[in-house]
């Protein structure tokens, strides 16, 4: 008969994919005491690897992070104690701390990011901008103006104003296409091509015109850029989605309709100063199938002719870009406002009015719509990023006034079955970390996370905020 000391025993195989801290060949199954949790565990991998300075781990068991004692998750899962427990460990995330913010005049709606390791850095090399130490944050502002800045908080470029070719209204979404062109769009119903030229020791930056794209017959709100084709896309209030060319000579001419009250019938380029003229062209389609206004789309990550857009009709639709047709719709309970796509999982991430963050598989052969639902903010989540080196991680901006960042590896169990949880909270730090009733004054408009530069995020407090942490969505081997 098993002694109350073996009852309290169970047996465990540990294992992990990243090399640098991988246990001897020859470790077989350990025999551990079921209190143990992630503390204790650690510790012990520790003494195994004979770490002189420890180094605290994580640990999942089938995929998901162990939140309780191992007695716990036995319990909970139904398993005997005389199972072998197969745990993976890695390194445990460091939670991401404030680097600097920057300040503006008006509201920030939306951010990005130009670096070594972002989508639009890797498709240029023409310029030193984003050389390490060279990394460049883009700003788009309720005051109508882009700005570019360095990591040392100063302005090494601004967009000109409605005078001299800029946005006569409120920005709403800004985007690097690549190292040396910029996209914009807003209020004033239409998109934007700028040329960026900026050198390593900026001495000359400037963010010229290049096109404005009309179409739209109502705010654009949202964008999404693919530099190797050449296509923007754009969610408008007007209910469509836009498909742009950023090459003037594979758009169409702008139709009339949509252009200034000053522009006479014919005229092809507006006048904005005694020597500047910005060519106006048209879109290569209004994609029509949303009921209410769309707010968000992306590019399919792994096939830039799929799109997905977001709609507060509540429904993600798939889109066939080359025909411009809707070839899938998934319909939800909520409003939906801000999209991301984890590829290697096949979902998609969409934030919604309901303050919480739904995970959706678009594919037709899914047998449901919803995977997961992400659980934590008190307000609508307006903003998503994936985590550029990981699998598992995102993070999310709401109009609560935080970030969150999320491993949808981390979950519990609630009552209408597993949900995700947040791993970390990351605050404003306009108010000096105490709260605001429903983000009153510092809701969180954008969100953005570059690899070397962090969580970089814009808001109502007028401010850019730059946080970095480490280690945060480790991929693992299952």
């Amino acid at each position: 008969m098993a002694t109350q000391k073996e009852q309290n025993q169970v047996r465990i195989r540990l294992t992990t994919s990243q090399p640098e801290i991988a246990l001897p060949e020859k470790t077989g199954p350990v025999l551990v005491n079921t209190a143990f949790r992630r503390y204790a565990l650690s510790s012990l991998v520790n003494a195994i690897l004979e770490n002189e300075r420890p180094v605290p781990f994580d640990f999942l068991i089938n995929g998901t992070f162990l939140g309780s004692s191992l007695d716990d998750y036995l319990t909970q899962h139904g398993i005997s104690s005389e199972t072998t427990l197969h745990l993976e460990y890695v390194k445990a995330a460091i939670p991401p701390v404030h680097l600097v913010s920057f300040e503006h005049d008006d509201w920030v709606s939306s951010v990005d990011v130009l670096s070594d390791t972002s989508a639009a850095g890797t498709l240029g090399k023409e310029s030193d901008n984003q050389k390490p130490g060279h990394e460049r944050i883009l700003s788009a502002s309720y005051d109508g103006l882009l700005r570019v800045w360095n990591m040392s908080s100063q302005v090494t470029a601004t967009s000109p104003s409605a005078d001299h070719g800029g946005h006569t209204s409120s920005i709403k979404a800004t985007k690097f296409i690549s190292s040396s062109q910029i996209a914009s769009s807003g209020t004033d119903r239409t998109v934007r091509v700028w040329k960026y030229r900026a050198t390593s020791d900026d001495s000359s930056p400037s963010i010229n015109p290049h096109v404005e794209l009309y179409g739209h017959e109502a705010s654009v709100d949202a964008l999404a850029v693919h530099q190797p084709s050449s296509r923007i896309l754009s969610a408008s209030a007007d209910h469509s989605v836009g498909v742009w060319s950023t090459r003037k000579s594979d758009a169409p001419a702008a139709p009339e309709s949509c252009l200034p009250s000053n522009i006479t019938r014919g005229v092809k380029r507006r006048k904005v100063g005694p020597s500047i003229s910005t060519a106006q062209r048209g879109s290569l389609a209004l994609l029509k199938s949303h009921s209410a206004p769309v707010s968000s789309v992306i590019f399919a990550p792994t096939d830039p002719t799929v799109a997905y857009s977001a709609s507060w009709d509540h429904a993600l639709k798939t889109w066939d870009l080359p025909t411009s047709t809707p070839v899938d719709t998934r319909s939800t309970s909520h409003s939906l406002l801000s999209l991301a796509a984890l590829p290697t999982l096949n979902l998609v991430a969409a934030g919604t009015t309901a303050r919480h963050i739904t995970l959706i598989d678009p594919r037709a052969s899914a047998t449901s719509i919803v995977a997961m639902t992400l659980r934590g903010h008190t307000n609508a989540v307006v903003s998503l990023a994936i985590e550029p080196n990981s699998t598992y991680s995102l993070a999310s901006g709401s109009h609560d006034g935080t970030c969150r960042v999320w491993d949808v590896r981390s979950t519990k169990t609630e009552k209408e079955g597993r949900v995700g949880q947040s791993m970390y909270t990351i605050g404003r730090e306009s108010v000096d970390g105490k709260s605001r009733a429903s983000g009153d004054g510092v809701k969180v408009f954008g969100i953005v996370w570059d690899a070397d530069v962090g969580i970089v995020s814009a808001g109502e407090d007028k401010r850019v905020q730059i946080n970095r942490g480490k280690n945060i969505g480790l991929n693992s081997q299952s």
